[in-house]
């Protein structure tokens, strides 16, 4: 676990309240402590009989009390009121956000959407009202598995909170920023970063100007993201710990109408508050949402033959109980240089064990550079065969010479792996925005198998 620096670093988001100064605590897994008032945190005790300010203590515990210490997570709230103060729970209609996977459509199809769509201009949509399920595996209730989410949306949630019961959610923005205001503070992001909002964090999105947004969101239930080990990589690299982002305490006292969300088994509750619940003057911990800029990230690669595979760009990891078997991975294929030799650049044709889901933050994906747009997605399922389209097959095979290539600078993709069977939902296979022509980006390979081949006359042929 590495330990928080405690001089915050500093960040600009427009707000509600007009231009204001964002601080940070740096870090990864360390143990964070943030007061908006000062003397706000107990000293040497987590529960006093009173505490400073007339302040309530509560634990948010992320992992079970006898977890072992190396993976224990929980953070103390020093707030103006308990979270236990609200309303009787009503259920609501959220139809297209599903956290039960068994009745779900199972298919080795592959599948790619075109940009999924934004909201009309006329309709007022938030964050919450505008996430739709593409898929997953699993169940909320056996807490294995995970979910992968698309929102669109151009409404603030203003007044609402949101606090999910079933799992970590990976916030993946592809247009727009935002503001994220979770309990322990606030979080700008916009796109080329994520953030990671954990289990039980109420939080709620805020858009710091009008227009719409859009993006990713993927939901695991097994557990918590944690950075991959580098092995023989060595101490540096890929998601470095210092490159990660937490909020530091900020409070609002403020009083009337307020409308907690809670997703529970994949159903929505609703209950009113006297207050807001972002109430929260100090806090200590380890368990405590983030963000981070993937144009941080410190990817390594091969500098002398082969591409590699797609592992050595995981940013995060939530693992299953078998070690090295991903939950879920997050990978990213950021800008960088391709100088292998005598190597066919773009990603290999593949069968895999896994899952694939990719999404397009901005730019062209060097294997497929015309169809898979911004905005949109794909899905390779275990064992379905993928790989580079016919043209970028054929091009980039006869290219002749090695010369380095820089990835293109404004192309950012990434993929949620898993090791389960993702199912697809209904939504994603007759609502959105589905190519029902996939497959014929493949249709243009031709067999090449030549029984007279030597390999001299192959050598020549390349010079």
């Amino acid at each position: 676990h590495t330990a928080a620096r405690l001089e915050p670093v500093e960040g600009k988001m427009q707000d509600s309240n007009g231009a204001e100064e964002l601080k940070y605590l740096t870090g990864f897994g360390g143990e964070f402590a943030s007061e908006a008032l000062k003397d706000a945190l107990p000293k040497n005790m987590n529960n006093p009989k009173k505490c400073p300010y007339g302040l309530y203590a509560e634990q948010l515990s992320g992992t079970s009390f006898t977890t072992p210490r190396v993976h224990n997570q929980r953070t103390w709230f020093y707030r103006i009121m308990p979270s236990c103060k609200h309303g009787k729970y009503k259920k609501i209609e959220k139809k297209y956000i599903i956290a039960d996977f068994s009745k779900q459509v199972a298919t080795p199809e592959r599948f790619r959407w075109n940009p999924f769509p934004m909201p009309k201009e006329e309709e007022k949509i938030d964050f919450i009202d505008g996430m739709r399920t593409v898929g997953g595996a699993g169940s909320a209730e056996t807490k294995t598995g995970f979910a992968v989410h698309v929102y669109a949306a151009n409404t603030s949630m203003a007044n609402k909170a949101f606090v999910n019961s079933d799992g970590d959610l990976l916030i993946v923005p592809q247009h727009g920023d935002m503001l994220i205001t979770t309990e322990c503070g606030l979080l700008a992001v916009k796109p080329g970063e994520i953030a990671v909002i954990q289990r039980g964090h109420k939080f709620k999105v805020d858009f710091p100007e009008k227009g719409s947004r859009r993006g990713y969101i993927c939901e695991v239930f097994d557990g918590h993201f944690v950075l991959p080990d580098l092995g023989p990589i060595g101490a540096n690299g890929l998601a470095n710990p210092r490159d990660f982002l937490h909020p530091t305490a900020r409070f609002e006292d403020k009083e009337g109408k307020h409308t907690l969300l809670q997703k529970f088994l994949g159903g929505v509750f609703e209950a009113e508050l006297e207050r807001s619940p972002f109430d929260v003057v100090a806090w200590h911990g380890n368990y405590v949402p983030y963000k981070y800029d993937m144009g941080n990230f410190v990817a390594v690669n091969s500098v002398t033959v082969d591409h590699m595979d797609p592992s050595i760009f995981t940013v995060l990891t939530c693992q299953t109980t078998n070690p090295g078997v991903a939950a879920v991975d997050f990978v990213i294929f950021p800008p960088r240089m391709a100088v292998q030799k005598k190597t066919f650049r773009p990603p290999y044709y593949h069968r895999n064990c896994m899952s694939e889901f990719m999404g397009n933050i901005k730019g062209q994906y060097d294997a497929k550079p015309e169809g898979f747009q911004p905005g949109g997605g794909s899905l390779h399922s275990i064992m379905a065969g993928h790989g580079p389209d016919a043209g970028t097959f054929d091009k980039c095979s006869e290219e002749k010479g090695d010369p380095p290539v820089q990835m293109p600078p404004n192309a950012l993709a990434f993929m949620f792996e898993s090791t389960y069977f993702m199912r697809v939902t209904e939504w994603a296979l007759k609502e959105a925005p589905l190519e029902q022509d996939y497959n014929k980006c493949w249709a243009g390979l031709k067999s090449k198998f030549d029984p007279k081949w030597r390999k001299e006359s192959d050598a020549a042929g390349k010079q």
